[in-house]
């Protein structure tokens, strides 16, 4: 694959790791009661620095070394909404094409009741810009309303039950909550072109115990226990008590049969909707996120959705 389309590849998936490990990163940023829940689900305001590493690299082209970072921005609540900016700079480097640079920029509103959807992204690649994409959409229980202002003024429609980012989010957690292993839902988060509504499949892994504690019999670490200094901000005060899951979430285009992955998320979801021990996997490399600075902001007490 050229190295242009890998970058572009890469600025694509990096929506999916927004939508995925954050609405209210990750997405991941929410105030909501969930369903069923014990307890509200309760996630953080919060804005996000990861810095990116090149973790491998396969194929005739391989990635010599990468770099870069994440910026994730989150606000909001059930009862106004839920604002997200995210904004990704990579940095590949390979000996046979040289440098590149791709500069993703994306911004996200979505309602508190998880029916309405705004999403505008912009790329730039080595200093030329892509292809930029805005546009809204509308969620009923089973039918997705897809309108496009650009690259082109576009609508679609599609059917089955489809979840934005957020809601896909407190569905994970819940899930996580009730000692389930997978989770498997459509999602459409605006990426790519804005026309694509992903398969996934996300897989829990068991809570990782809280430092200090004893493992509970049969459990194993979370990703982030092998990662020695990475996550210092999760390591110390609150965070390090909140309980945690691996979670590993692969995005598919739809279809019938054997499918491979387009993309691979892994990462440790603690129950406020934080992640650390970030992976991103783009097929012919994976890059990991260390989250080296995180700030949290209050969230609003007098929301009752």
């Amino acid at each position: 694959m050229h190295r242009s389309s890998v970058l572009a590849r890469a600025a694509k998936a990096s929506i999916a790791f927004r939508s995925a490990v954050c609405p209210g990163v990750a997405g991941i940023l929410l105030c909501a009661n969930a369903a069923g829940a014990a307890a509200p689900i309760s996630l953080a305001n919060h804005r996000a620095v990861y810095d990116l590493s090149l973790a491998e690299s396969s194929g005739t082209r391989a990635v010599e070394s990468a770099r870069g970072r994440i910026v994730i921005d989150f606000t909001g609540d059930a009862c106004k909404g839920y604002t997200m900016q995210t904004r990704q700079v990579t940095v590949l480097e390979s000996g046979e094409t040289g440098s590149r640079t791709s500069d993703l920029r994306n911004t996200t509103f979505e309602s508190g009741d998880g029916r309405s959807y705004r999403f505008k992204t912009s790329t730039v690649l080595n200093g030329t810009p892509g292809q930029s994409v805005d546009g809204t959409a509308e969620a009923a229980p089973d039918l997705l309303k897809v309108k496009l202002k650009e690259p082109k003024r576009d609508q679609f429609q599609d059917t089955g039950e489809i979840l934005f980012p957020t809601v896909h989010m407190r569905r994970l957690i819940q899930a996580a909550r009730d000692g389930l292993s997978t989770v498997s839902v459509k999602v459409f988060d605006g990426s790519d072109d804005g026309r694509k509504v992903y398969d996934t499949l996300a897989v829990i892994g068991r809570q990782a115990p809280v430092p200090g504690s004893s493992p509970a019999p049969g459990s194993s670490p979370a990703s982030g226990d092998k990662g020695g200094d990475r996550d210092k901000p999760l390591r110390d005060g609150a965070m390090a008590a909140l309980p945690r899951w691996p979670v590993t979430l692969s995005y598919y285009i739809p279809g019938q049969g054997e499918r491979t992955p387009i993309y691979v998320l892994s990462f440790d979801l603690y129950e406020n909707g934080v992640s650390g021990a970030l992976r991103l996997n783009y097929g012919e490399f994976a890059v990991v996120g260390d989250l080296t600075r995180l700030e949290t902001m209050p969230t609003a007490s007098d929301c009752q959705p």
